[in-house]
């Protein structure tokens, strides 16, 4: 260990003066998000993940009492690539083709498939599914994804789904000119609806 880490002592240990122990202090640390670090709203301080039971196990949230509502969820994400085979994609000049016409496909069936590919997620009655695609920078193309439904829950992992399968399928289409593209920054950007309310990503 190194001379710049401290321990606590042997009467530290077990607890402080005012009652904390150090872990309970670190845990407290932990746990505590300013609104920055959350998009400028706190997060939730749930005592239980839920999905898992009483008895620890995972398990498939029982949404029947929840009644059905509009909810929409919105996701991006971004591949970068060499800017002269950026050029190809938006010019459709791939040698595979239309790389983001194949993208915008695969990322609609990918969310009407999310069930089958998060094993807790839902199988959700989706009403719409967009995804749209913008040139960032010189070398790269942002994608974007929104779901929605009229439903007892949310959308939000069919978003990220269909942006993260509409991304690998950039990558498909243009890895024989390619050899490193780079996919990232895939988060949710904005949710409606549902118990906890809208919210908005702050950048």
């Amino acid at each position: 260990m190194s001379d710049d880490v401290r321990t606590d002592g042997p009467d530290e240990a077990e607890a402080r003066r005012d009652g904390t122990s150090p872990r309970a202090e670190l845990a407290g640390a932990a746990g505590a998000v300013s609104a920055a670090e959350a998009g400028g709203v706190p997060r939730q301080r749930d005592a239980a993940l839920t999905h898992v039971g009483p008895d620890g196990r995972v398990r498939m949230v029982d949404v029947s009492a929840k009644p059905a509502t509009v909810r929409e969820a919105t996701a991006a994400g971004c591949v970068r690539m060499l800017p002269r085979v950026r050029r190809m994609l938006l010019d459709g000049a791939l040698p595979k083709g239309d790389a983001l016409a194949t993208a915008r496909i695969a990322g609609v069936l990918a969310a009407k498939r999310t069930a089958e590919l998060i094993p807790l997620c839902h199988a959700l009655p989706l009403t719409d599914v967009a995804v749209d695609f913008a040139p960032d920078g010189a070398d790269g193309i942002v994608i974007t994804a929104t779901a929605r439904t009229t439903w007892r829950t949310g959308v939000e992992m069919e978003a990220l789904t269909a942006v993260s399968v509409a991304a690998l399928t950039v990558y498909d289409m243009i890895k024989a000119v390619d050899r490193h593209p780079r996919i990232g920054d895939i988060r949710l950007t904005a949710k409606r609806g549902g118990r906890s309310g809208d919210w908005t990503e702050r950048r």
